[in-house]
């Protein structure tokens, strides 16, 4: 078995944080995602990391301008990028490698959860870091696909001020609908998690009160809190004031945004201080007349800033806060705040109109089939392959200990599927990515199977993979790696991509991914009725040789998910086909890329319900033994 690349060879170091350094007109300068980390990094007083600034430009240490904003109390350290490790070099950052080299964390909202728990785990009295999880320690946890949050702070708000810094007296680009989103955000009423009681810090919050003092006493109960006294720990015999009482929600008066997501200040505030603060500054300086549209936006900037530790923060990263009299616009009144939400719904218009779907997908079918096109799936190469399961290391098996018997075998012969057309087709010194790996069913297999390929395994969700670095450790395995980053965050070269049972569109942004690297696919599909127009994609992929509306494509994918095995047979046959029909649209729209495509059915084909297996080859032409026209 070979020694693999991904090994890092000084083992045992402190985990490495990596952050960009960007050029702008030929000088070194830090991009948003940079400046949030070493803000929350200094908030936070960690110095669990070493810190390296990557740079594309060999001349970047002996320019200045980008080291008024790292704090003085880190110790950074330059490095070329193509002088990173492998994978990291793999990745967009920021990025954190752990300690073994073979565990990589990747993307903004990853990266800074755990600077978040390393934070605490070094100093378990800082509950002001820990509070930044916010309620059950899932902000900004769920990747961009699928949270509205997370989109908005990790890509849509940095994306949208950073095209405004570019081009400051761009009129188009002086009110981003991603701004124009938040500002609508906080004129929301606060949806209070813990609806069965609030914290009330000396006042009766069940008395009427006017806007004012309702907020400062939701930013008073707020600030109270986040603050730790830094000089001790707090006595936890300490009993709550007896003026705190529990109300009903019902009872109580509504709630206005403090902050972000609410009344507390948590990770969704810090990542959008550095972006709203430059935003904010540019339109001071270029056109201070558009802050008047933002009242909601500019009131929490003003409050954020009165969190302890937050000025602090923005000093040691050159961020010269401005104050309240700094603005020529005040904190906004009630009439101020219902035409500036009223004015920007109607300028948004960004959420899509809910789609009822009536009716079945019989009438969509017989329109293909009329058209002469039909799903036809390829005869399965290899039906009876199978792993010896036998005589595997135990860590091997998909069992996990939790997983009974008759899931543990149905599991293993969709395993036996994959692996044996990932066999077929990787040679010696491939590198095969196992994409929404989850515990490492697939990649773990194949790296014991493939000694001298890479396998690389990429899962957003942190314990899911820790279950699959565990084990691979057990086995002793050394060619193999894991990443948790949502999968576009992935940019490495690799060989073969797959995945099972990738949700939705996940499957789609698979393929897409071993398109733009050229790269064959495996992949089995899941969770038909999830997949829906997204920025990256619309439905159906090929509407020409469809000829389907989104509306019947979105159909067809709804009664794909009508095949477990409790349903009548004739509903199950329907949903197989309507499997078919979604598959051939994902098969066509990778043979305009000149793939040749496989769709097919696992064997046996009992061994789940969503049991279709794509396999597509670079090069193949647009072939199509998949399909049948008449």
């Amino acid at each position: 078995r070979i020694h693999s690349n991904l090994t890092n060879p000084h083992q045992e170091q402190p985990e490495c944080l990596y952050l960009e350094l960007s050029s702008q007109n030929e000088q070194p300068s830090v991009p948003l995602h940079t400046s949030i980390s070493l803000f929350l990094l200094s908030y936070c007083e960690c110095t669990s990391f070493k810190v390296f600034l990557v740079s594309a430009k060999p001349d970047t240490q002996s320019s200045q301008s980008w080291k008024s904003q790292v704090p003085t109390s880190l110790a950074v350290s330059m490095v070329h990028v193509k002088d990173l490790p492998v994978l990291v070099r793999g990745c967009r950052l920021p990025a954190v490698l752990d300690e073994t080299g073979r565990y990589c964390r990747a993307g903004l909202a990853v990266v800074l959860r755990h600077i978040i728990d390393r934070t605490c785990e070094a100093d378990p009295r800082r509950k002001d870091a820990a509070s930044l999880l916010g309620f059950k320690k899932t902000c900004l946890k769920a990747c961009a696909e699928v949270s509205q949050w997370t989109r908005l702070c990790e890509l849509s708000i940095p994306s949208a001020v950073e095209a405004h810094l570019r081009q400051p007296t761009n009129p188009s680009l002086h009110l981003p609908s991603a701004l124009l989103n938040l500002e609508k955000t906080l004129g929301e009423p606060v949806k209070v998690h813990n609806d069965d009681k609030i914290q009330d810090q000396g006042t009766d919050v069940t008395q009427p009160q006017d806007s004012q003092s309702a907020n400062g006493l939701e930013l008073q109960a707020a600030l109270a809190k986040l603050y730790v006294d830094s000089g001790a720990v707090l006595s936890t015999t300490i009993r709550e004031s007896s003026d705190i009482r529990k109300v009903k929600t019902t009872e109580l008066p509504q709630l206005e945004h403090v902050f972000a997501e609410g009344l507390y200040f948590t990770l969704t505030d810090v990542v959008l201080l550095p972006c709203i603060h430059q935003y904010l500054s540019s339109l001071q300086s270029h056109n201070a007349s558009a802050l008047s549209q933002l009242p909601l936006l500019l009131r929490w900037y003003l409050q954020v800033q009165e969190v302890p530790g937050v000025p602090r923060a923005a000093q040691a990263c050159g961020m010269p806060l401005s104050t309240r009299k700094s603005f020529t616009t005040g904190p906004p009144t009630i009439a101020e705040t219902q035409q500036s939400s009223q004015a920007n719904q109607e300028s948004l218009e960004m959420t899509m109109k809910e789609v009822h779907f009536v009716g079945g997908p019989r009438p969509t079918m017989t329109k293909l089939k009329e058209s002469g096109i039909e799903a036809v799936f390829s005869p399965h190469p290899c039906p009876s392959w199978t792993l010896p399961w036998d005589s595997l290391p135990e860590a091997v098996n998909p069992t996990e200990g939790k997983m009974s018997d008759v899931r543990a075998a149905r599991k293993r012969q969709q395993l036996n599927n994959l692996v044996a057309m990932v066999t077929e087709l990787a040679r010696p010194g491939d590198t095969v990515v196992d994409f929404c790996s989850g515990g490492g069913h697939v990649g773990i297999v194949l790296a014991h199977t493939l000694p001298d390929c890479q396998v690389i395994l990429i899962e957003n969700k942190e314990e899911s993979l820790v279950r699959g670095k565990v084990r691979s450790a057990e086995l002793g395995l050394t060619n193999i790696g894991f990443i948790q980053a949502n999968l576009d965050y992935f940019t490495g070269p690799f060989h073969i991509g797959v995945a099972l049972h990738a949700c939705g569109v996940a499957t789609d942004m698979v393929v897409e991914q071993c398109i733009q690297a050229g790269a064959t696919f495996v992949v089995s599909p899941c969770c038909y009725g999830f997949v829906q127009n997204t920025l990256k994609f619309t439905f159906p992929r090929r509407s020409v040789c469809l000829s389907v509306s989104m509306y019947e494509h979105m159909i067809l994918c709804r009664f794909a998910d009508q095949t477990a095995v409790q349903l009548p047979s004739e509903r199950r046959l329907i949903g197989k086909q309507c499997m078919g029909l979604v598959d051939l649209d994902r098969s066509w729209a990778a043979e305009t890329h000149g793939y040749s495509v496989r769709v097919m059915t696992m064997e046996p084909d009992s061994c789940s319900p969503k049991n279709n297996m794509l396999v597509g080859v670079a090069g193949g032409g647009a072939g199509g033994d998949n399909y049948a026209t008449q």
